[in-house]
């Protein structure tokens, strides 16, 4: 599992180096998420796995809601600016749903395959 924590950490080092260093407007641990399937792609190929990265993986995901707890503290001590804007946030999340809901429509429906 260490080797696997390692791995997922380099791959993210390595997307901030490449996002800060070329001025990309894509945030580094998205380089690096493409970075580590490069990475399991080419090993897949080759017939060799990586156990140790899908056990560290596992084993943060199970731990995932832990990390919607410094967001959830966040909106409680900013509740005021909320209160204040709310009708502004509430249109940014209704609008964002709305589109992300056509959006991803509208790709599934290019994508998907005709039945025959």
């Amino acid at each position: 599992m260490l080797q696997g924590l390692t791995m997922l950490l380099i791959c993210q080092f390595a997307g901030e180096i490449l996002a800060r260093g070329l001025f990309l407007p894509v945030p580094g641990p998205v380089l690096g998420m493409l970075l580590l399937l490069t990475g399991l792609a080419i090993r897949g190929r080759q017939g060799k796995t990586a156990p140790g990265v899908k056990q560290a993986a596992e084993g943060l995901l199970s731990h995932l809601g832990l990390l919607f707890v410094p967001a959830g503290v966040g909106v409680i001590t900013e509740i005021d600016v909320l209160a204040g804007n709310w009708i502004a946030v509430a249109a940014a999340l209704l609008g964002s749903t709305i589109a992300g809901l056509l959006v991803t429509g509208v790709v599934m429906q290019r994508l998907a395959k005709p039945e025959m």
